[in-house]
């Protein structure tokens, strides 16, 4: 029996003359785009070797958002391969070490591109029609991996997670499971062949939740030439976009753009990535008449979460679960607070696996199939989900809980801060105590400021201890907040300027 491949179910589905890519002035039909998939993936075979159920091969791509990124995967996929998108922001070190847990085969990169990180030798340089990339092949034979247990999840896709709290893991999604959260996915965004999508996210960390389902439900599918501000909300209006998925950054952009221009093709707007603030959300309703949802989205479960009920009364829950999927809190023991615990989720979409160290999806579920997710979270009496902070994030002082997330959104609120990151400090007395870093907008502000500013919105044990000045913060590659432990957080410290 023929194993299922997404690429052919969006064969099946397409529509050939229809629109799938915009990037500027030129258009790509489905029917152009899936006969390149189809050239690409004769290329890749031919390099790969025959197709094995033993060994499914695993090919990275390191490469720049846009068309030419979204042929690649499509014809990594059609092949039989394994697709494994590589973050250019990596550091040289992280994208080797990317390529060593995943026992990579082949990475795929720009012409002419060095790639320091990857073994000497020269690349195979492949060309098809105006299509070039290079062709780098590396030596998998030391793979650790159960290859035919690998094999026999038909596994699509493989990405690793943010790592916002230590090591990142590898997520393995089958074509089946990919299937199937799209699908799901869509009960909500109910995206289809009348919409187009403006894409500002990067193809590296957003594109199995993103632009599968785009094609998968035959949307149109804008790569803006500009990134933020104003030429991005031309490049929307000018296409006459219908949908966004953007993150709250994107949003502001948007919204503080000197253009006055009205989007009025804009029919959902979705916030993702990160916390959606209040403010951002009332900012953008009030600019272009259409409220922003929030979506909450997880590499192993999709996203089984999106604001369609109250995005205007309330922005910053993560809305209501879609269907098919179930949620569930678990309790924090101890504690005094029952109505915040653990979102479990249970539903359509899970991952298959963990790359390394390898676990299948029911050693991680169990017998229940739950997901503990690592986020806290709450439910109000309507149904309306709002996550709290992450579960390793939590700050214990003298038996009272802070979520650090809840800090930094109130700091976010100042109109000198930019950005902010909070963690505990070992204090004699209470155990611990929350202490911030935070990048200013034009120069450290004055401690008293900032712990005023903090005691209007936040209990009293919630403040900050200390305050520090930073140029930067420790991100993960997708840009999210690194938590790191309070001895690192002391030396990563320890060249800043303390506000005073």
């Amino acid at each position: 029996m023929a194993r299922e491949n997404i690429i052919e179910l969006i064969r099946q589905r397409a529509h050939p003359e229809a629109v799938a890519l915009m990037e500027g002035e030129e258009s790509q039909t489905y029917g152009d785009l899936l006969s390149a998939s189809a050239e690409l993936a004769i290329a890749i075979r031919a390099q790969l070797g025959p197709v094995s159920d033993l060994r499914v091969r695993r090919v990275g791509v390191h490469h720049k958002s846009g068309g030419d990124y979204i042929a690649l995967a499509l014809g990594i996929l059609e092949a039989g391969g394994c697709f494994v998108p590589i973050p250019e922001e990596l550091a040289p070190a992280e994208k080797r070490e990317l390529c060593e847990r995943t026992s990579l085969d082949a990475v795929l990169c720009e012409p002419g591109f060095v790639a320091e990180w990857l073994p000497n030798g020269r690349p195979v340089r492949i060309e098809l029609g105006g299509f070039a990339f290079d062709w780098h092949r590396l030596d998998a034979g030391n793979s650790e991996l159960p290859e035919a247990e690998f094999a026999s999840l038909n596994p699509a896709f493989v990405r690793f997670s943010s790592g916002t709290t230590g090591r990142s893991k590898g997520v393995v999604l089958s074509h089946t499971s990919l299937r199937e959260r799209i699908t799901a996915a869509n009960t909500g965004l109910k995206i289809g062949p009348e919409d187009r999508v403006l894409w500002v996210l990067p193809m590296a960390h957003h594109f199995a939740v993103s632009i599968i389902l785009y094609l998968y439900h035959g949307a149109t599918t804008i790569l803006s030439e500009g990134p933020v501000g104003g030429d991005l909300l031309d490049a929307a209006i000018g296409a006459e976009a219908t949908v966004m998925y953007g993150s709250p950054f994107h949003f502001r952009q948007l919204t503080g753009s000197a253009c006055d221009r009205e989007w009025s093709s804009l029919r959902l707007a979705v916030s993702t990535a990160a916390a959606l603030d209040s403010a951002t959300a009332s900012s953008f309703e009030r600019r272009f008449g259409r409220p922003l949802v929030q979506g909450f989205g997880i590499i192993e479960a999709g996203l089984p979460f999106l604001n369609l009920a109250a995005p205007s009364s309330q922005p910053e829950s993560i809305g209501q679960l879609l269907d098919g999927y179930e949620a569930k809190l678990r309790p924090l023991a101890p504690s005094p607070d029952k109505t915040v615990g653990e979102l479990c989720l249970r539903g359509p979409g899970l991952f298959d696996a963990y790359l390394d160290p390898w676990q299948l999806r029911k050693t991680v579920v169990g017998d229940d199939g739950w997901f503990a997710t690592g986020d806290l979270a709450t439910c109000d009496s309507d149904g309306n989900w709002f996550v709290c902070g992450r579960l390793k994030s939590i700050i214990n002082v003298g038996g009272m809980k802070v979520f650090a997330e809840e800090v930094e959104r109130v700091l976010s609120e100042h109109p000198g801060v930019q950005r902010s990151l909070v963690s505990g400090q070992p204090h004699a007395v209470f155990g611990e105590v929350p202490v911030a870093t935070y990048i200013p907008v034009d120069g450290p502000l004055r401690l008293a400021e900032l712990k005023q500013h903090c005691r209007q919105h936040l209990s009293a044990f919630k403040v900050p201890l200390i305050f520090t000045a930073a140029e930067k913060l420790p991100t993960t590659a997708s840009g999210k907040l690194r938590r790191v432990t309070p001895c690192v957080s002391e030396s990563i410290l320890s060249n800043r300027t303390a506000s005073t």
